[in-house]
């Protein structure tokens, strides 16, 4: 009966096909830190790529970068405006602080250039609403940075859900976390309100909730009644070799959340990047006619945390269904690139679109309003 049910899963593998017609696609990165590396050593594997432009605020920041890289001939600005204003674009990577991710994503499709915008996709939902509003206006293509979507696993678990196996779905609860991981080996732009704007929620906080959203289907988010904590990140214990850095924290590094979303589902949410506690527990998807239990899991580098579960009552016995994880071929950073590219190239759609994503930076901005003033809110998203 098991091989029965694990034949509803089977799938074709999609492959990329790379039909070059001579034609490169020009590329400049927006902000040179270390997630633009792995953008330029993922563009250098695409043979129908030119990394025409850098740009970095910090003066010799994108030269030192495009050295230490191996990428020459790039031609070099100090911010975001002067690149699109002097280069015929097909793309940018938008790689900057969280603060500015808006700004230079909106800047860039005014001047009809396609964007990659790494994740989380900005600060707060009105910030979200202006930059698909200017994508839309553009008619180019923005893709948001949620390279796990690519996994085989997680690919997996979002077929399990469509093909009904669950039933109707009403009850989510995902999150993450790490017991020690405030992230700050490259300084502190990760934990300054200035430059992140927020912490855990936004920095590995979408991850985990675009896995249980792109899942169901991404419903409308309704409600929120949120909670977030700085109790590490503002303790100088925490940075042993740097203790300044508990002056400089200024947002969250631990939230909690129970979101209502259409449909009659509640996602109970929570994740950390510190905490006194090895795990928050595992991803559970509960429907009518069966249950779905997805090992704890950092999803935000890449994929589950081991075998899917499926919990039903068939003829009055409790049966579970393992499902094995799968074998995921090439990095999902590269498929993150390589699909964007061929979307650009050949004017298909963003392969993580705008329109879901906003959803999730919708709960995003909600849970950090509902901390703030210690109350559920409504999550109130305009017509775009």
């Amino acid at each position: 009966m098991a091989d029965n049910i694990l034949d509803r899963f089977k799938e074709n593998t999609e492959e990329t096909v790379v039909d070059d017609n001579g034609k490169k696609i020009k590329v400049g990165i927006i902000g040179t830190g270390w997630i633009a590396e792995a953008h330029v050593l993922n563009y250098l594997k695409c043979p129908d790529v030119e990394i025409v432009a850098a740009a970095d605020l910090i003066d010799g920041k994108a030269e030192k970068f495009c050295k230490a890289n191996g990428i020459e001939g790039v031609r070099l600005y100090p911010d975001h405006k002067s690149m699109i204003d002097n280069e015929e674009l097909d793309a940018v990577s938008v790689c900057t602080y969280n603060r500015t991710h808006a700004q230079c994503s909106i800047y860039a499709l005014e001047h009809g250039v396609n964007v990659l915008l790494e994740k989380p996709m900005c600060v707060t939902l009105d910030e979200a609403v202006a930059i698909c509003k200017a994508e839309k206006k553009s008619g180019k293509i923005l893709s948001i940075g949620f390279q796990p979507r690519f996994d085989e696993n997680m690919k997996m678990l979002k077929k399990v859900v469509e093909t009904g196996e669950l039933g109707d779905i009403y009850y989510i609860q995902t999150g993450g976390g790490r017991r020690r991981g405030i992230p700050t080996p490259y300084g502190t732009s990760f934990i300054e309100d200035e430059t992140a704007g927020l912490g855990a929620l936004a920095d590995i906080g979408c991850y985990s909730l675009d896995m249980v959203l792109n899942a169901v289907g991404y419903p409308k988010p309704l409600t929120v009644s949120g909670y977030t904590s700085d109790f590490f990140g503002k303790d100088p214990v925490t940075y042993p070799n740097h203790p300044e850095y508990a002056e400089k924290f200024g947002v969250d590094d631990f939230a909690a959340a129970f979101i209502r979303l259409e449909g009659g589902i509640v996602l109970d949410f929570r994740i950390a990047w510190a905490m006194n506690l090895d795990t928050p527990g595992d991803t559970i998807i509960l429907g009518k006619k069966a249950g779905l239990r997805i090992p704890s899991t950092e999803c935000w580098n890449g994929s589950i945390g081991g075998s899917l579960k499926i919990y039903r009552t068939i003829a009055g016995s409790d049966v579970e269904t393992e499902i094995p994880e799968r074998d995921n071929g090439e990095d999902n950073f590269y498929k993150k690139i390589r699909l964007f590219v061929d979307a650009v190239k050949y004017g298909r759609p963003a392969p993580v679109p705008s329109s879901q994503i906003l959803y999730n930076q919708a709960i995003i901005d909600g849970i950090a309003r509902s901390a703030k003033l210690g109350r559920e809110v409504e999550i109130n998203i305009p017509e775009i």
